[in-house]
């Protein structure tokens, strides 16, 4: 019988623990073993009017995979790997909430690498809550990377047909301009590549995106695009990458939404993530790329300001279920 799929629960003060609880009710739990705390898994079923029972689960204990749709009488497997007061306030950092949040991850990390899962979705975190328990980590990507030892890694986000890979993440604009380097974009179109493989898509189609507007206008608004962008992506095609580019910024989107490609290269945060979310984060997938486990996760945060409203929309964790579950499949 095939291994579970984990789901860390996140932020116990956020919308986590809601989320997950909403999905279980609408899918059902097979094939799902969820880290965290139980007291507050249960709270999260009470708060949406569920009364599913939540079952300690063994590291070698096989759970049933079929996934029955409105199963509403199956138990919910769950490793504990902490607890916070059972009144831990929602919408408030909480330092506890923020130690237990990484504790799930850790080894979460730890039973996919040993292969007792077959892959992680991770609800939300909070950085701040994270910074208050003292874990040396802003967030995520830092700890997958971390504990795997993965030194080549980038961050991809989905959302329906369009699919985006960043060339820098979380740093100023100005510090954005200075990565953009012909061997750190050449890395981030071999990722893209990789990427797609992981989803089962045979042969990528990589568009890279230009940084200046009209991807420089043979440079006359930059000479970026033709002097670094340009030659990296014919390395690339010397390596046998289908790539192309660069590209106008403001119309490669549109194109790959349209199926033109299979990914974009973004060279900068706000540069792929606006096109991804302008249709909302329902559907919204982060997958980390490059690790040696498969990791998808919410394409939202914590949302401490609806946290414990029963509001919390499961949209886009459904969707990172789904990615993981279709990576597994195209691993076999």
């Amino acid at each position: 019988m095939s291994a579970p799929l984990a789901i860390t629960m996140g932020d116990a003060a956020g919308i986590g623990p809601e989320i997950i609880a909403r999905h279980v009710e609408i899918h059902g739990p097979d094939g799902l073993v969820v880290l965290g705390d139980p007291v507050q898994m249960r709270r999260a079923f009470a708060l949406i009017g569920s009364r599913r029972p939540i079952v300690a689960w063994e590291e070698d204990q096989p759970l049933k995979m079929n996934r029955k749709i409105g199963d509403t009488d199956s138990p919910l497997a769950m490793l504990e790997t902490g607890s916070v007061p059972a009144d831990l306030p929602y919408g408030i950092v909480s330092a506890g909430a923020g130690a237990l949040a990484y504790a799930a991850i850790l080894r979460a990390i730890d039973l996919t690498l040993a292969g007792r899962v077959a892959g992680l979705v991770t609800a939300p975190i909070h950085k701040e809550a994270f910074h208050a328990a003292g874990v040396p980590f802003p967030g995520h990507t830092e700890i997958l990377a971390d504990r795997t030892g993965t030194r080549d890694f980038a961050m991809m986000l989905a959302e329906g047909a369009l699919r985006v890979i960043l060339v820098s993440i979380h740093v100023s604009l100005r510090q954005a301009l200075d990565l953009v380097t012909e061997a750190r974009v050449l890395r981030t179109i071999r990722l893209a590549d990789q990427a797609c493989r992981a989803l089962g898509i045979a042969h990528p189609r990589i568009a890279v995106a230009g940084l200046n507007p009209h991807a420089g206008e043979g440079g006359l608004f930059g000479a970026e695009d033709s002097a670094i962008i340009a030659p990296a992506v014919a390395a690339a095609r010397l390596a046998g990458l289908d790539a192309s580019g660069p590209f106008p910024p403001d119309t490669v989107f549109m194109r790959a939404r349209r199926g033109a490609f299979d990914i974009v290269v973004a060279q900068y945060h706000d540069q792929g993530l606006i096109p991804v979310k302008l249709n909302g984060i329902e559907k919204g997938v982060n997958v980390t790329v490059g690790l040696p486990i498969i990791r998808t996760s919410v394409d939202h945060g914590t949302a401490f300001d609806i946290a414990g409203k029963g509001l919390a929309d499961p949209s886009s964790l459904g969707e990172a279920i789904a990615v993981a579950r279709q990576m597994i499949a195209a691993r076999g």
